[in-house]
């Protein structure tokens, strides 16, 4: 993110108060969110079941301090502001894990960092995941997901190379899929200073970024460069979300609506087509060769049914697929991995099906 313009930094005795504050705020959440599961029940109030799912007492826990604390939805306010207060959100689910390496470096123009797991050595060479971050097209960068891309990174004993391609409304569509792609080719390109194994590459994200995967993917495929594996996190694939899951959960789970509309307002110009491929890979035609995927929704999530659907697509195709639900989950949990215990466990399979996906 960028830094503040002269004059808006807090002076030294505010800042310190406002980190004493922020130590103290994800104390008390990871504790609360540590408590046994029967009292997380208690706390939370009477379970949640749509669907014959039933939501994790700890995530529906999580959902009840957000509303009760009053704390504003990162879509009611300014962008400016919500990308901020995202950030704190991730920073707060997050936690701090360690990870053998971090270095930031520069992917075809964009800010990068690349994570090295405590299993592979500086200059081993292996896998490597191109991760693509989510955030409607609107929010995120490198700081929100470094808590997943550091979990995925030690739990798979891969690379993980994240990209902050440049976002809405100020760069609507198709710059974040043009940087996706060119930040995938850039990978292919210097495989050997990353230490990579081109047999071995792989490209994932999360919500958009899952799109921006699924588009990094085809255009692999279609240019004929060596991708041996997609991670697709509740993937947004259809622009429109007719479906019965945006009707359901598109209130009281986290992704809202309103999200969805403001991420669709800022990402799509007003002249374009929403069922454009690039927009709705649901629409997309498969090509050859396309990698393998991984594909994981949430149950509880506004855009399951959409991603499940092009689960099927690509098998239909004659992709192979493994296509997994987390029936107890919400849109979001990717970043929930340094507090509680559920969300976590879900992350870590996903990173095994990473680790498999590229073994």
């Amino acid at each position: 993110m960028s830094s503040p313009r002269p004059g808006t930094r807090p002076s030294p005795p505010l800042a310190a108060l406002q980190q004493v504050r922020g130590r103290v705020e994800q104390a008390v959440f990871a504790g609360v969110m540590g408590l046994p599961e029967p009292v997380q029940r208690r706390l939370a109030g009477r379970p949640v079941v749509r669907d014959g799912q039933t939501l994790a007492a700890e995530t529906q826990l999580m959902l009840r301090l957000q509303r009760v604390s009053g704390i504003p939805a990162v879509e009611t306010l300014p962008i400016p502001q919500g990308r901020v207060a995202l950030l704190h959100q991730s920073r707060l689910a997050g936690g701090a894990l360690s990870i053998a390496e971090t270095r930031d470096l520069e992917v075809a123009g964009m800010p990068a960092r690349l994570y090295r797991p405590s299993g592979l050595g500086r200059g081993q060479v292996g896998p490597l995941l191109l991760f693509v971050h989510g955030g409607g097209f609107v929010y995120g960068d490198l700081d929100s997901h470094d808590a997943p891309c550091r979990l995925l990174a030690e739990r798979a004993g891969v690379r993980v190379l994240a990209v902050d391609y440049r976002l809405a409304p100020e760069h609507p569509f198709p710059a974040a899929c043009d940087d996706a792609v060119a930040a995938f080719r850039w990978v292919v390109e210097h495989a050997a200073e990353l230490h990579a194994d081109p047999a071995r590459l792989a490209v994932g994200g999360d919500s958009a970024g899952g799109n921006l995967a699924a588009n990094v993917a085809l255009a692999a495929a279609r240019e004929g460069l060596p991708l041996a594996f997609q991670l697709l996190v509740y993937p947004t694939t259809d622009a429109v979300h007719d479906t019965d899951s945006a009707r359901r959960f598109n209130e009281g789970f986290f992704l809202s609506q309103r999200f969805m509309d403001v991420a669709s307002d800022s990402y799509i110009p007003a002249d374009a087509d929403p069922a454009e491929e690039r927009l709705s890979p649901l629409n997309a035609e498969i090509p050859d060769g396309l990698a393998p995927a991984y594909l994981c929704t949430a149950g509880f999530d506004p855009l399951r049914d959409e991603g499940e659907a092009y689960a099927r697509r690509l098998s239909d195709a004659g992709v192979e697929v493994r296509l997994q639900r987390f029936p107890d989950q919400i849109h979001g949990f990717l970043n929930v991995v340094g507090v509680g215990r559920r969300s976590r466990a879900c992350v870590l399979e996903i990173a095994d099906a990473l680790r498999a996906g590229l073994a």
